[in-house]
């Protein structure tokens, strides 16, 4: 199946995409290549291949704008990014562009033909340590919603207080913050845990303080 495999190699660097061509075409079919976002964009609209591998930086901008200009009339490309960095902020920033896989250009042939492969089979394909860097991004933005949509079910009053609280502030504290009773205190942050499902403000501390909401206003 790897010989019916359809690529596109994307780099502005000549003599390393001669030495990718060279090591990976008697297990996939290189069909063009590309130095620049304009060239790729062109190329992959000419080619239409199973798999685009794809540099992350380049003149004129970078993989996720190649990305971008292709699937909205390509859909069906694969994006498999190679690149020299394994920064977590490069990768995470083309695996939300839309690219199937994130590889480092210290990787062997045999595996970067395995990858590709993968990808154009649908697969989704890490180097070992980047993996991780994907997974914890996607939890915390998982996190992230999943705590917009507890402090949704507090009042305006109710998230105030709950900002006080995990300042550290005592009922009476707060109380005399807002300009309202101690009482009246006392029942909001019953309201927060109850809707919280937490059993007491220590705990509504530290959840705060776990997602982050200390500043939060």
């Amino acid at each position: 199946m790897s010989a019916c495999v359809r690529v596109v190699i994307v780099d502005d660097h000549d003599l390393f995409r001669a030495g990718v061509r060279a090591e990976i075409k008697d297990r996939v079919d290189v069909v063009a290549e590309a130095r620049s976002v304009e060239e790729a964009i062109a190329e992959i609209a000419a080619q239409r291949p199973d798999v685009v591998l794809l540099d992350v930086h380049m003149p004129g901008g970078g993989g996720a704008e190649v990305i971008a200009a292709t699937l909205a009339e390509n859909p069906q490309v694969r994006f498999l990014a190679l690149s020299v960095s394994d920064a977590a902020e490069d990768v995470i920033a083309l695996i939300r562009a839309g690219a199937r896989g994130y590889v480092t250009k210290s990787i062997s042939a045999q595996e970067l033909s395995e990858a590709i492969v993968r990808v154009a089979e649908g697969d989704a394909v890490f180097s070992p340590r980047l993996a991780g860097f994907v997974l914890d991004a996607f939890a915390q933005e998982g996190a992230i919603a999943q705590t917009g949509e507890e402090l949704r079910r507090l009042t305006p009053r109710e998230r105030e207080i709950l900002r006080h609280i995990a300042r550290g502030y005592m009922y009476k504290e707060v109380a005399q913050q807002l300009g309202i009773s101690v009482k009246t205190v006392e029942a909001h942050v019953s309201a927060v845990l109850r809707k919280l499902q937490l059993s007491s403000r220590h705990e509504l501390s530290r959840w705060a303080h776990q997602r982050r909401l200390v500043s939060w206003d």
